[in-house]
């Protein structure tokens, strides 16, 4: 969660000049999405945002970065589960060598010894694991507290909890949504220095955050290589695979694509 959002907002801060007001056909739910995003923003200022600072200010760098390795570390879980659904056979080893590295020479997670082996990270969930088997996104959503989404990715994020360690880890209610708080805290407090880009550029702040949650999307779902005109006709990936692969043998390139497994 926390990687998601963080990346979202330092993605936006390269496309502030692009952003575009008005009505969008990505978004045709756009009044009942701004009273949503007004809602959000009424509980960030009052809640969420000063309870991150305070987080911030009495617990220390160290502890906080550690907080942040064992959530994303954990993450990987959700992400090896969705590498696997997507039949990415050589990214399941390396999801699982990444999240066990951690796990075993990192404290439980504490430090992130598998980024200093270079050991790839990566994010999937389950509205990409849609994607990629060609459930188009549908309208985009603003849902309460969790911000911005589309009707594939909501009823992912159900997945993706129930598949999530914090659903079973612990059996005392209490201890899983106080971990779910911390995490939430968390992910806030990694997101002040980020969101100062809100601050210093004049724009619409809700098509600021749609734009750049729809292109992140985008960009994700297709493995960081969208094909031209993805979103007018959206094609899974499992088919452009299979496009790709009638366009062998591929002789020697200057600058060969890179493949996706």
């Amino acid at each position: 969660m926390a990687t998601r959002l963080l990346t979202l907002l330092l993605m936006a801060a390269c496309t502030v000049c692009g952003c575009a007001t008005g009505p969008d056909p990505r978004d045709p739910l756009e009044p009942f999405n701004r009273k949503v995003y007004g809602f959000n923003e009424s509980v960030d200022k009052a809640v969420l945002k000063p309870v991150a600072k305070g987080y911030v200010a009495v617990v220390p760098q160290l502890v906080r970065r550690g907080v942040s390795n064992v959530f994303n570390n954990l993450g990987m879980v959700i992400t090896t589960l969705n590498d696997a659904l997507q039949l990415k056979g050589t990214k399941v080893p390396v999801d699982i060598a990444r999240f066990t590295t951690n796990i075993v020479f990192g404290l439980g997670g504490l430090i992130d010894v598998a980024t200093e082996l270079k050991i790839e990270n990566r994010n999937e969930d389950f509205g990409q694991t849609m994607g990629y088997w060609g459930v188009g996104s549908g309208p985009y959503l603003m849902l309460p507290f969790f911000g911005p989404s589309d009707t594939r990715d909501a009823p992912g994020l159900v997945v993706d909890f129930v598949a999530s360690p914090f659903f079973y880890w612990n059996p005392d209610p209490q201890i899983r949504w106080g971990t779910f708080v911390l995490d939430v805290v968390d992910t806030r407090a990694n997101l002040l220095q980020a969101e100062k880009i809100f601050d210093t550029a004049a724009m619409d702040r809700y098509s600021f955050l749609r734009d750049s949650y729809l292109q992140r999307r985008e960009y994700l779902i297709y493995d960081g290589n969208p094909p031209s005109g993805a979103g007018t006709k959206q094609k899974s990936l499992k088919e452009l695979e299979e496009e790709d692969l009638k366009d062998e043998p591929v002789p020697l390139r200057a600058a060969p694509r890179v493949r996706r497994p």
